[in-house]
């Protein structure tokens, strides 16, 4: 029988999702500005797009009861969120989530609320251009008028709130848009992503809470409407655009806008981000410690392999290399780099003042940077800003045998299978066929640490460097006996 050749469940522990927070929020804070504001455009498009699907689902159920109205609406209003993360944008309120970057110290305060900033003018721009479309397109006329003044009512209601309320109530929102977009860390299948984000989008839809992107659409087009519908547009329904005389800018502003946005920032930046940093991050990860992680040898073969013929003292110990180049968190990533090349090294470990592990900054972080940034970096960029803080590191009596196979060879990969131990497809080829055709990720560079101290570093060189007894000694081209013999007719 064939062998699997791709890997297992992609589902992740709470404290994995945790993990994948962290990066979506440095992610959230590392986007050149351009991109960061175009993302933002199309996330208020998308979220706009959703409010006019749940005007045109809740308009004209006069008969349909109250609450399952309002949940048919919501459940429209999920497509926004499903366009957000399925397609691409910048949200403000997930944006908050970056609170955990800040948090870990991987941002600044500063970039933080720059990073914000940016988010919520690109979701306000998006939000104008989509009420220009709709406005144009005279879409409050539908269905006689009666779509236009399910609008104005929703509008109008979202401006009736006490400054109190309406906090709360963004609060309320960001807590479970937040915990949707959480919940979508657990899996990488688009149609688990899409699943489970419709029913939090959907509660907070319907029960009524407020979302400042989605407000910065909805009620300005209650201010279009009750400012632009022809006469026609009232007598039709037989009401006056008197009775929404409240709906004007200064009102949407201080009595919906702010008190909201500083609501969704509480319940997404504090109740989720923070709430769930605080209970998974030990107290060292507070103090800008990085994660260690060691590699799991339980499975390696060389504990079932005939090595009599490799000499049995093969250990890190013996063979890793003083670690002579580190770097600073501050260090500028210019100095940085200059290091790295002035030393043949792809990258190095990244030390405080008082030599504690921070992190690993590597030549491929500097380039993935690069590419983000369309090759125009930051030039105040630091060491720190790009630095990985989840290390692979090794110890002292870490054998060289169990590395050189973690460093070349995935068992997930050569032997993939489901959590229930089934093979999820299959191939023709032999293992070693399989083992040589693989491309691993895995580190070149381990750092040793002991005590949770830095006491040396290990390379792929020294590694080779170790094993190459195993090939024996080089045979002079001149030894051998056929040129022997041709010496001696000569």
């Amino acid at each position: 029988m064939g062998a699997a050749t791709t890997s297992s469940s992609n589902n992740l522990t709470p404290k994995e999702m945790m993990k994948q927070a962290e990066y979506y929020a440095v992610g959230k804070a590392s986007k050149p500005t351009r991109t960061t504001i175009a993302l933002a455009i199309t996330a208020g498009v998308f979220i706009g797009l959703a409010f006019v699907f749940y005007i045109t689902v809740t308009t004209g159920n006069t008969v349909m009861n109250w609450g399952v109205n309002r949940m048919l609406g919501g459940i429209a209003f999920s497509m926004g969120l499903i366009l957000v993360v399925i397609c691409g944008g910048e949200l403000f309120t997930s944006t908050v989530l970056s609170s955990i970057a800040r948090a870990n110290r991987h941002i600044t305060t500063g970039k933080m609320l720059a990073t914000w900033g940016k988010v919520y003018f690109g979701n306000f721009i998006g939000a104008m251009l989509l009420l220009l479309l709709v406005t144009t397109a005279g879409l409050y006329q539908l269905d006689g008028g009666q779509w236009g003044l399910n609008a104005l009512n929703i509008a109008q209601h979202k401006l009736h709130h006490q400054p109190a309320e309406a906090f709360a109530l963004g609060i309320l929102c960001n807590l479970l848009v937040c915990l949707a977009v959480w919940m979508t860390f657990c899996s990488t299948s688009m149609m688990t992503k899409m699943t489970i984000m419709i029913l939090p989008v959907a509660m907070f839809v319907s029960t009524g809470f407020e979302h400042s992107v989605a407000n910065m659409f909805m009620v300005p087009l209650g201010i279009a409407i009750q400012n632009m519908a022809p006469e026609s547009f009232w007598i039709n329904l037989g009401v006056s655009p008197d009775q929404y005389a409240d709906l004007n800018v200064h009102n949407f502003i201080f009595a919906n806008l702010i008190p909201v946005t500083l609501g969704n920032i509480v319940g997404g930046g504090v109740l989720v981000g923070l709430t769930y940093w605080a209970i998974f991050s030990s107290p060292k990860e507070h103090h800008e410690t990085a994660t260690l992680i060691t590699p799991d040898f339980s499975n390696s073969n060389v504990l079932r392999m005939d090595t009599t013929m490799i000499q049995e003292d093969l250990l890190v110990n013996d063979h890793m290399r003083p670690a002579t180049v580190t770097l600073l968190p501050a260090m500028p990533i210019a100095q940085a780099l200059d290091i790295l090349l002035a030393e043949n090294l792809s990258g190095a470990p990244v030390l405080t003042s008082d030599q504690r592990l921070v992190g690993f900054f590597s030549i491929h972080d500097a380039m993935v940077d690069l590419w983000c940034k369309d090759y125009i970096p930051d030039a105040e960029s630091k060491v720190q800003d790009l630095m990985k803080h989840e290390i692979q590191t090794v110890t002292p009596e870490n054998s060289i045998l169990e590395i050189a196979e973690y460093m070349s060879i995935d068992k997930n990969v050569l032997y993939p299978v489901s959590s229930g131990g089934i093979a999820t497809q299959f191939t023709t080829l032999s293992l070693n066929e399989r083992a040589r055709n693989m491309v691993v990720n895995r580190p070149h560079i381990f750092p040793v640490v002991k005590d949770d101290r830095l006491v040396g570093i290990i390379t792929r060189q020294e590694i080779v460097q170790a094993l190459r007894p195993v090939y024996g000694n080089i045979v002079s081209v001149t030894d051998t006996p056929a040129i022997k013999a041709q010496a001696e007719i000569a």
